[in-house]
């Protein structure tokens, strides 16, 4: 039995061994297939049982290049498995792989009809009956469920695939010209996406983003996203971890190969259509406690950008006047189209720069005149924390940014988007793309010896934080325990802004279901200092200028809803008289 094969994995390291129906030994952590082999003395399985074997690949395709039979869906099981397990290594609660992202991802595979389901999506039964007669497909003998998903649950996971529709699909994929290393490639490919949300690598990050929503882990998406392009969330190029078996080429390469970074947007986006593919229930509570909540991130953002410690009670002010810190509001329920889809970290930023208007009003004015008396005040002072200097602020926070970002435009302009696993997309041109490819690797060899440019063997561990600030250092660069004394004024008993004036960036919002936004943000018409912040902040979540500019005029509006409406209302009564 395979209970007596102890060796370890080569690719895995793990001894958890199944056999196929050809007697080999394969690895069910990683599905590697080994050159081992044993005799069979029974392959039969009961339906509904726990799959214990997995099919042989065609006979044709073994004969050919040395690869076995494999699904599309089981390349992004493999990718979502890597992606998981990265994240357990960066501390994501175990739980998080095999409780919540493997029931999602069969669910899934369930709800698009790919696995788990006794019959197979409409349009493939179209196509399928296009290709082949009823009659061949009745006759294939039944074959176990494609997946292991992810090899998660060993005690669970008795749904299987239609067995006559896994054979149907290897017929089409051996009678069609189009060349690919899966079974169902081109198939694959001629899905509608929008009906069936079709799997793609963006997709991924969907999944490790609602999973890690769904527990509530301390990880928001810009720094998943943030954690990708550094390389420690196996993304781009993942398929080099695809076991030697399953061979990747031809239209898979569209599918699995990617070669631009991912988008904030677009992987935001499809997580909430994916949570309403799969009917999920309303998501655990976003309270106070968790760190996906605004008064938790505000602290977070604030340390990073090297603001005072004391607008935290501003933000907090803000948050609760507002209500955007109630639980209803913050926690996501699925397919609910009158609830706003909360960005939590794009949100917190958000709040962070109304505060920094309604204190310093950013107006390229105000803030500098506010800066000149708190720096005469420090001249003299001498009791208790220094005065806020904007100016300073500035002037220090913006020479590290500069050095950052040039750093980051370089790591990106350096970047190599081919793999080092050289890719094909016919077998005739498998020849010429080795050699160039070998010819590539020595002329960069050759250069990066007379540069005398050494690459890093070890990636930098991950931080969530991209800027940090000591307040250690004696030069007076850390501003967190500075005082907002000099922009702050006591009126009955409360500290109120000495700024009496605020600017709107907008009046009046558009309707972001027609446009997609509920501002247009476009920098020459905005003061320098407000655009200076949002670039900061834009850095940070590496988003776009004009996601945070949108949050700060959703948060203004509700901030000065009385006040506009009174605005408008007279602003419309002035133009009716003059007429």
């Amino acid at each position: 039995s395979d209970e007596d094969f102890n060796e370890r994995c080569a690719q895995c390291s793990e001894v958890n061994w199944g056999l196929t129906d050809g007697g080999r030994f394969y690895c069910r952590s990683c599905h590697n297939v080994t050159e081992r082999t044993r005799e069979v003395v029974n392959t039969d399985f009961i339906t509904n049982s726990r799959v214990q074997t997995i099919s042989k690949g065609s006979r044709k395709q073994e004969e050919n290049d040395g690869g076995s039979e494999w699904y599309i869906c089981e390349g992004f099981q493999l990718v979502l498995k890597k992606q998981v397990e990265a994240l357990e290594a960066l501390g994501v609660c175990p739980q998080m792989k095999d409780e919540i992202l493997c029931n999602f991802w069969r669910c899934y595979l369930q709800k698009s009809k790919q696995a788990y389901c006794k019959r197979p999506a409409p349009e493939t039964v179209k196509t399928l009956s296009v290709c082949e007669s009823s009659t061949d497909v009745d006759s294939d003998p039944e074959r176990p469920s494609l997946l292991h998903l992810l090899s998660l649950s060993e005690s669970e996971g008795d749904l299987q695939t239609d067995c006559s529709f896994a054979s149907s699909v290897s017929k089409v994929s051996e009678s069609t010209s189009v060349y690919s290393g899966s079974v169902d490639g081109s198939l694959y490919l001629m899905k509608n996406q929008k009906e069936k949300l079709r799997m793609t690598m963006p997709m991924t990050l969907s999944f490790c983003y609602m999973a890690l929503l769904w527990v509530r882990e301390p990880i928001t998406l810009s720094e998943l996203l943030r954690y990708v392009v550094e390389g420690h969330i196996p993304y781009l190029n993942v398929f080099q971890h695809f076991p030697e078996k399953m061979k990747l080429c031809g239209l898979d390469l569209k599918i699995f190969c990617v070669e631009s970074w991912p988008v904030y947007e677009e992987v935001f986006d499809q997580m909430h259509e994916l949570a309403a593919f799969l009917d999920l229930p309303r998501f655990p509570d976003i309270t106070e406690s968790c760190f996906l909540h605004p008064d938790m991130l505000c602290m977070k953002y604030l340390m990073e950008a090297n603001l005072p410690d004391e607008l935290h009670i501003w933000t907090c002010r803000v948050v609760k006047k507002i209500g955007i810190g109630e639980v209803d509001f913050l926690t996501l329920v699925p397919g609910n189209k009158s609830t706003r889809k909360v960005k939590y970290d794009v949100l917190a930023v958000a709040v962070i720069v109304v505060v920094l208007k309604l204190l310093f009003l950013l107006d390229d004015h105000y803030e500098w005149l506010l800066s000149e008396y708190a720096e005469e005040r420090n001249k003299n002072n001498t009791e208790g924390g220094p005065y806020f200097e904007f100016k300073k602020w500035y002037e220090v926070v913006k020479h590290s940014l500069d050095v950052k970002q040039k750093k980051l435009d370089e790591e990106r302009a350096k970047y190599l988007w081919r793999c080092e696993k050289p890719l094909f997309y016919s077998v005739k041109n498998k020849s010429k793309v080795l050699k160039r490819r070998q010819m590539v690797v020595n002329l960069q060899n050759q250069f990066g010896k007379l540069s005398g440019s050494v690459q890093c063997a070890e990636k930098p561990n991950p931080s969530s934080f991209q800027l940090s600030w000591s307040e250690k250092n004696t030069d007076g660069s850390c501003f967190h325990g500075h005082s907002l004394k000099g922009v702050l004024q006591e009126k009955r008993g409360l500290l109120t802004a000495m700024n009496p004036d605020y600017w709107l960036c907008t009046v009046k919002l558009c309707n972001e279901k027609l446009c997609g936004h509920l501002a247009h943000y476009k920098e020459v018409e905005f003061p320098q200092s407000y655009h200076f912040v949002l670039g900061l902040f834009s850095f940070l979540l590496r988003v776009q200028p004009s996601y945070i500019h949108d949050e700060v005029c959703m948060i203004e509006h509700k901030l000065f809803n009385k006040k506009l409406y009174k605005k408008l209302k007279y602003n419309t009564v002035l133009r009716s008289k003059k007429d």
